[in-house]
């Protein structure tokens, strides 16, 4: 899924989409898949293997954007003694997905769904990942179903993971299940989701977790001009991340505890990279003292504060360290956890959108009934890192772009112009060439001059803007 979530909308042939159409032929993202992959996804679509387990008696509901037809997770949620018991289900794209078949080379290849901000770009077709893998509402699906018990304060005390026929009653999106929950007419289902997000979250404070309520940037285009607004985050998001959180926690647990998997994990951040954030937070006035650490900051801000969601837009900056790191017979890595989460975690909620959460699912599906995993698992296992990394620099490098081009429309037609900002990096081979963060708007972009002042305001005025070129340059006023 992207760090940075930016939506455009617009007609396809405006500057703006004609633009990122570029961008993708530039970076020869593919798009259409090829005859043999389509035909046995559509071949796989009709004829699944089905496991026996039969769960479809349960009222499981999805909580997704409303436009999301990529359903992974589905879940029930009821009370267990004094604590809880969550019911998660997760798309099982193995069951449609045949080993070293055309389909998997493919996705092998692709690695996982490309985020655009005009479209995405998927790495199953959709006739499997928007269809019949999909958790869509009325419809019986295979799932990798995750039984987590909790404790009154949130805390796991029995996992259990197993395949099973699932059938999803409802497919609720953030804002109606935020107004259920604060009306008092969700039901016990729905209501629960609030009580385990706000355990969890409470527990992930303790552990010293951070979550980041990256809001979400829309551009508008209007009369030839863009316009740049966030949607900050509901409650109801973070409630729902967290159960996400919970399972991948699990995951990490269950694999560690058995010696072969795949976690996914991230080093503290370097202190070069905090250094660069606090200068971006002097740039867009926040207030951080020395005394106060970045995850107490973090749990200060308002991500409807335009100031702040920039601000936390880049504090996604250090989670660009995390990576896979796979272990065998025992033998555990030098690092298991993520510095992020504050404990071991692993990516296995979202297998129709990114290739490594389709093996932690089966190595977790054996190491929950005391079985060696498939051999198609372990034999592709020590590659996936690599993979993964591939694919992750990929949709990183296309993320970059995207930035700078939805920036560079923001501001073209404000060439001249001066604004207030802050020099918040500067090239460690070239001192002439630096990064300022904007304060209004908040945009980042590249600039040039002599004697550039790293972490001091600046007045500084754009001298380029060209959605074409995808690049912004700014010069010092």
């Amino acid at each position: 899924m992207p760090r940075r979530k930016i939506r455009v909308t617009g007609a396809p042939k405006a500057p703006l989409r004609a633009a990122l159409a570029a961008l993708r032929a530039e970076l020869g993202v593919p798009e259409a898949f090829p005859a043999e992959v389509q035909a046995e996804a559509e071949r796989s679509a009709q004829a699944p293997a089905l496991p026996s387990y039969d769960v479809t008696d349960l009222p499981f509901f999805t909580v997704d954007p409303p436009t999301s037809t990529d359903l992974d997770q589905a879940m029930h949620l009821s009370r267990q003694g004094t604590g809880y018991r969550v019911r998660y289900a997760i798309a099982d794209v193995a069951a449609f997905v045949a080993p070293r078949g055309a389909l998997d080379a493919e996705a092998h290849k692709r690695v996982n769904t490309l985020y655009f901000p005009d479209q995405k770009v998927p790495l199953h077709p959709t006739v499997l990942s928007e269809d019949a893998a999909s958790l869509l509402p009325d419809r019986t699906r295979p799932a990798v179903l995750w039984t987590l018990d909790l404790d009154a304060e949130g805390r796991t005390v029995a996992v259990d993971v197993r395949r099973a026929l699932v059938r999803s009653r409802a497919k609720l999106d953030y804002a109606g299940v935020q107004r259920q929950i604060d009306s008092g007419t969700a039901e016990e289902p729905v209501a629960l989701l609030r009580e385990v997000g706000l355990a969890r979250e409470r527990l992930e404070v303790e552990r010293g977790g951070i979550s980041l309520g990256v809001p979400e940037q829309e551009i508008t285009e209007r009369d030839h001009t863009y316009e740049l607004n966030y949607r900050a985050p509901l409650p109801a998001d973070g409630w729902n991340a967290q159960l996400s959180l919970l399972t991948g926690m699990a995951a990490a647990d269950l694999m560690t505890a058995t010696g072969t998997g795949i976690l996914r994990t991230l080093p503290a951040a370097p202190d070069g990279a905090v250094a660069r954030l606090r200068r971006t937070a002097v740039a867009l006035h926040i207030d951080w003292p020395h005394h106060v650490s970045y995850a107490a900051l973090i749990r200060t801000l308002d991500p409807h504060d335009t100031h702040h969601a920039a601000f936390l837009q880049e504090c996604t900056t250090l989670l660009r360290g995390a990576g896979y790191t796979v272990f065998r017979d025992g033998n555990l890595p030098a690092i298991t956890t993520h510095a992020a989460v504050a404990a071991p975690y692993a990516h296995c909620t979202a297998p129709l959108r990114r290739l490594a959460d389709r093996y932690a699912a089966e190595l977790c599906l054996a190491a929950a009934a005391g079985e060696t995993p498939p051999a198609w698992v372990l034999a592709a296992l020590d590659a996936l890192p690599q993979r993964m990394t591939e694919g992750s620099r990929r949709a990183a490098e296309a993320e970059r772009e995207c930035v700078d081009i939805v920036e560079a429309a923001l501001l073209k037609d404000r060439v001249g112009e001066v604004f207030d900002g802050c020099v918040v990096d500067l090239s460690d081979r070239q001192p002439t060439v630096g990064t300022v963060q904007l304060t209004s708007p908040a945009v980042i972009g590249r600039i040039e001059g002599e004697h550039l002042p790293l972490g001091e305001r600046l007045r500084v005025r754009l001298t380029r803007a060209d959605p074409g070129t995808s690049k912004i340059l700014f010069a010092p006023a």
